[in-house]
């Protein structure tokens, strides 16, 4: 009687194995010089960048429309009478050129209000970084304080101030509140002790150099992104500033350009007077186009500027 062979089921091949296996879930790995990818991030970003481009674009299209084209057209596309020239043309030539007095004023308070503004912090700011003094910490609780306090609020002690003074209605009555920069100053004090050696100024004392002659040929230079950054925010507070002049200036021949476009914006309201929105709107244009290009030309300063002190060593 034989005995009946059974043959061993075939084993499992390799890729049956694979197969049968429970698949796990591949954890994507991050690179360190590789950015996360955010949708949220990327959503909220493109919601900034519309409200920030938006307005400009409609500025931008809306300029080359004459007053009548601002009223018949869609505000975000063109019309069929292309008139940007025309339109800057009249806005320098309307009111015996007035809009180019407004902008030798706002040329004016920018060179010696922002300028001389820029020129404290850089002073302030190193004085109180590098050296040590009694009321110290008085000096930071006040600068720290006076940033807290907007300049609205000032507006009317300083009218008040000025009127006593009989300086109203009067350039100076702009360029001396726009000398002070508590913002500028303290922006000025973190970058200077972060940017300048210690070391570096007592090698410099050690071989003889003075205060002043440490401070220019030593300190300055490593200070340039932080006087670039200081510069850019004052002029662009200088620049843009409205409630100030509003209230300190009668004379249509002191107005800014903020002032002056707006005076010409209330025509509109007034019985009798002339409608030029067009002008208003091309006004604003070419009063924007120079901060525009300071900071693209700029912007390598003040970036690095503004990320001072924010890796600690």
């Amino acid at each position: 009687m034989t005995t009946p062979v059974t043959t061993p089921a075939p084993a499992a091949t390799a890729p049956d194995a694979v197969k049968s296996a429970p698949r796990l879930r591949r954890v994507k790995e991050h690179r360190p010089g590789r950015p996360r990818r955010s949708k949220l991030l990327t959503v909220l970003t493109s919601l900034v960048v519309l409200y920030t481009v938006v307005p400009l674009i409609w500025l931008v299209v809306n300029a080359t429309k004459t007053q009548s084209g601002l009223a018949s057209s869609n505000g975000l596309w063109f019309a069929d009478d292309f008139a940007l020239w025309d339109n800057i043309r009249d806005t320098f030539t309307y009111g015996d050129g007035i809009f180019t007095r407004w902008l030798l004023n706002t040329l004016l308070y920018v060179v010696l209000g922002a300028g001389g503004a820029t020129l404290l912090a850089v002073l302030g700011g190193y004085a109180l970084a590098k050296f040590d003094f009694p009321g110290k910490r008085g000096v930071f609780a006040t600068v720290i304080g006076a940033v807290a306090v907007p300049g609205t609020a000032l507006a009317v002690p300083t009218f008040l101030m000025f009127s006593k003074m009989g300086l109203t209605d009067t350039p100076w009555a702009v360029i001396l509140p726009s000398l002070v920069s508590p913002f500028g100053l303290y922006l000025m004090w973190v970058f200077a002790s972060e940017a300048i050696p210690t070391e570096l100024l007592e090698a410099a004392r050690m071989d003889g150099a003075g205060e002043a002659r440490t401070f220019f040929t030593v300190a300055l230079p490593l200070l340039a992104p932080g006087i670039v950054t200081v510069l850019l925010f004052t002029t662009v507070a200088t620049w843009n500033n409205y409630f100030l002049p509003l209230i300190m200036l009668k004379d249509p021949d002191w107005y800014p350009l903020t002032l002056g476009l707006s005076a010409w914006n209330s025509q509109a309201e007034t019985v009798g007077g002339e409608v030029i929105f067009n002008l208003v709107i091309t006004g604003s244009l070419l009063t924007i186009l120079p901060l525009v290009v300071a900071f693209l030309f700029l912007q390598k300063y003040w970036q690095s500027g503004l990320a001072a002190g924010s890796v600690k060593e």
